[in-house]
């Protein structure tokens, strides 16, 4: 039971050591919590979720091995990735309103957990190397402490982005559509920014 606790602990801090460093998985809540509620951070984290247990059932079965010697290639296309995106979040910002339509998948934040995540290198370097790392050294007690690491993981993930779309959301009343439409631009800025850092890590 103790080494349970531990597992669970040790999956929570590291979970929330990825969760606090800045990233587009947090430009999503933080865009996506100005037009919604507290509830916009747990749905961005079920998206973001949801792509790591398509990679948990990867790695139980082989896929961190196959993928180690292509590093290069994920930080490159998700480096590209994010710039693209980077680039449409500018282009939109102009026309930004904190009004969001349904029909605006952009603004469905269960979407923008599952696509941030997806495209982001750090992301997918950090599941190859030391996510399935700890994922098979808890495999070695069983799946139960497997479970516990990634149960403490995705506590840290929801806890945190729950927090910062609750902050966000309770000042959205005080953003007009211009100040919203800066936010928007500037997230779009850092997307741009975190490509190219990721980028340019491949020639250093």
């Amino acid at each position: 039971m103790f080494d349970v606790f531990q597992m669970l602990f040790l999956g929570f801090v590291i979970g929330l050591t990825g969760a606090l460093a800045p990233g587009p998985t947090l430009v999503a809540t933080i865009n996506a919590s100005i037009t919604g509620n507290w509830m916009t951070g747990l749905k961005v984290s079920l998206g973001h979720i949801l792509v790591e247990l398509f990679l948990v059932i990867l790695i139980l079965m082989g896929f961190a091995a196959l993928a180690l010697p292509y590093t290069s290639a994920i930080a490159f296309i998700g480096g590209i990735a994010l710039i693209v995106f980077g680039g449409l979040t500018i282009s939109g910002s102009r026309s930004a309103t904190t009004v969001c339509p349904p029909s605006q998948t952009v603004c469905n934040p269960y979407l923008a957990g599952l696509v941030t995540s997806a495209a982001n290198p750090y992301f997918w370097i950090w599941w190859i190397s030391i996510g399935s790392t700890m994922v098979i050294a808890g495999l070695q007690g069983g799946l139960i402490l497997a479970g516990s690491f990634m149960t403490g993981h995705w506590t840290a993930d929801t806890a945190w982005y729950t927090f910062v779309s609750t902050g966000v959301s309770k000042g959205r009343t005080v953003f007009s559509d211009n100040a919203y439409r800066k936010i928007v631009a500037l997230c779009g800025i850092f997307l741009i920014l975190f490509g190219i850092y990721y980028l340019s890590r491949l020639w250093i």
